[in-house]
């Protein structure tokens, strides 16, 4: 049983804010109010086919059987879920990438308490963006998530355009052995390096799974990478695809896929117009490293529909307060290795090692306050993060609460993304624009989740 640390004090020192960022509607905090029934999320260990031949045991789920299910949302409208603790084991529920309000952030006791075993918690928030999410815990979290507890969140939009199908994909390895069964989740001399990679790849819980979809129509790929480890170099094949969306925002200008690379916890859409031939194959691949991999392929089935991609509508862009860049105040963080290889408690737990750090500090800082946000925002005002990777590797760095606007990169030429993680490359400089919408304490750490748990971590408060 994990015990309560000094992170408990996190609790009481923040004055954990229980209300709207600036911009939200009343009619969005109304919304929020109105309370609809909860979805029950219960936890629970079960026996899954992931290889296609054995079946392992110990695979964590929400719900009764198979793979976490894909929670459907809509902008603007209330959406409630009471999590069930039914493992043997504390447990939380984060909203990756929904600017929710703070108390309902799923980090524990920075901003809600651990839910025991046979407890449950309330939460309720209405969605201001629409686009792909996820949730996941984030108490144990290379465990539980790498166990499985990943799901996938659509926020649907009224306005958005019509496509003839949608295809949801939900990314992730499994480290298992030649019997199927899990095996040690992480190796220390990887979790100092690029992470450790699972021995079995899916897409939905399937390898290289199939799915059809009409003949000369246009389907709306939405991918999450929910691994704990894997960057992904994303290419399709055998049809014309548009990237309309990064991370849940729709793109200033949508662009051909040729190649795009993400890491852990980003999410991607893809606009296809699929061949007109029935029984025509179009694959995802992953090209990262020395083989390239099918993650899932699309199926033409039916007469064609004969659908012009250039009839597709723009998405609607998400109400994101811009940047005054001008005005915006910098903030300096630079990531980096450690030395020290102590173990240390981090938010979400220890792996018992110091690999990495923010600032050449890893968390918890050894300072007079070492639980202390990186830095205190007041609420309304601009930001730059000015972000300096100094390590080998890449870092997929995720900021709870807020969403940035992607300024420049020392690497290459960047559209102003809107996300709420970008993934830093090795020594690349980049300026991350935000206004701190969003009152109360928000996690920003990497989400390799060995680099988390090892040192990447820390907050930022906003009051």
């Amino acid at each position: 049983m994990p015990k309560v640390t000094r992170r408990a004090i996190l609790k009481a020192s923040a004055g954990v804010a229980c209300g709207f960022g600036l911009g939200w509607t009343g009619n969005s905090i109304r919304s929020a109010l109105a309370a609809p029934e909860p979805q029950i999320l219960k936890p629970r260990k079960i026996e899954a086919k992931l290889t296609g031949t054995d079946l392992t045991r110990d695979v964590l789920t929400y719900g009764d059987a198979g793979m976490p299910p894909v929670l459907r949302m809509k902008k603007g409208a209330a959406f409630a879920a009471r999590l069930v603790n039914g493992i043997d084991e504390p447990t939380t529920i984060h909203w990756h990438g929904i600017r929710v309000p703070n108390k309902m952030d799923g980090v524990p006791f920075l901003v809600q308490p651990y839910v025991y075993t046979g407890d449950q918690f309330d939460y309720a928030f209405t969605p201001p963006d629409a686009g792909t999410f996820w949730y996941h815990p984030h108490c144990n979290t290379l465990i539980q998530m790498g166990h499985g507890l990943t799901g996938v969140i659509v926020v649907e939009n009224p306005s958005d355009p019509e496509f003839d199908a949608e295809v949801v994909l939900n990314l992730r390895d499994w480290r298992l052995g030649g019997d199927g069964q899990f095996i040690e989740q992480y190796r220390p001399r990887d979790a100092a390096r690029t992470g450790t990679f699972g021995t079995v790849r899916t897409a939905n819980w399937i390898e290289q799974p199939q799915y059809d979809a009409p003949s000369g129509g246009l389907v709306r790929l939405r991918v999450a990478i929910t691994d704990v480890t894997r960057i992904y170099s994303f290419r399709v094949q055998g049809a014309d695809a548009t990237v309309i969306a990064i991370d849940g925002n729709p793109l200033p200008k949508p662009f051909p896929l040729d190649l795009i690379q993400l890491g852990p916890g980003q999410r991607l859409e893809l606009a296809i117009r699929m061949p007109d031939k029935e029984g025509a194959l179009v694959s995802l691949e992953d090209i990262r490293g020395t083989k390239s991999a099918v993650l899932a392929t699309l199926r033409s089935s039916g007469a064609s529909l004969r659908r012009d991609a250039r009839d597709l509508a723009p998405l609607e862009a998400n109400p994101i307060e811009h940047v005054d860049v001008a005005s915006a105040q910098h903030i300096r963080l630079a990531l980096s290795a450690t030395a020290e290889n102590v173990a240390a408690d981090s938010i979400c737990g220890s792996l018992g090692y110091s690999f990495w750090a923010i600032n050449k500090v890893p968390w918890p800082g050894d300072t007079p306050d070492p639980t202390a946000p990186l830095a205190e925002l007041k609420l309304g005002k601009s930001y730059v993060i000015d972000m300096e990777n100094l390590t080998p590797h890449a870092h997929p760095i995720h900021l709870h609460g807020m969403s940035f606007t992607v300024l420049s990169s020392s690497k290459r030429q960047v559209q102003p993304l809107i996300s709420d993680t970008y993934l830093i490359q090795a020594d690349e400089k980049v300026q991350l624009g935000f206004v701190a919408d969003n009152p109360g304490d928000w996690l920003l750490h990497c989400h390799i989740i060995e680099h988390q748990k090892t040192g990447m971590t820390s907050y930022l408060r906003v009051v």
